[in-house]
């Protein structure tokens, strides 16, 4: 039995580096070049605990490559890990199920704030 979790818990690493690679792969499709999976060996607590580094400035990617969504959860990880680094990185988890396009979790707080930025809008003036 400790043999097949062990397998379990490799199988469960590879595929969660296999999205990883897709969505750099997705995000330098989008001219995104300098987008990399982070050092996942070095553990959480560093500059680089997103699974996507150096692709979106201001934005912590997660990667989730799952059938299965619970975006709360998966938002909840972002949020966590993004305060880690100090630098007040915006949390997004980038989700897919198989035969689906890519798509963006975030709060909805963030994504206002970032279209107040690109539209130089202010819904309270």
């Amino acid at each position: 039995m400790y043999g097949e979790e062990i397998s379990m818990a490799v199988d469960s690493r590879n595929k969660g580096k296999r999205g990883e690679l897709e969505a750099v792969h997705y995000l330098k499709d989008k001219g995104y070049d300098t987008a990399r999976r982070s050092v996942q060996y070095s553990g959480k607590g560093n500059e680089d605990s997103a699974d996507i580094v150096d692709a979106i400035p201001g934005i912590h990617l997660e990667v989730k490559r799952t059938e299965k969504c619970n975006p709360y959860k998966y938002l909840e990880q972002a949020i966590e890990d993004s305060g880690l680094t100090g630098r007040g990185d915006i949390p997004i988890v980038m989700h897919r199920q198989n035969r689906k396009e890519w798509i963006a979790i975030m709060k909805m707080d963030d994504l206002i704030n970032i279209l107040k930025e690109k539209y130089k809008y202010d819904a309270d003036e």
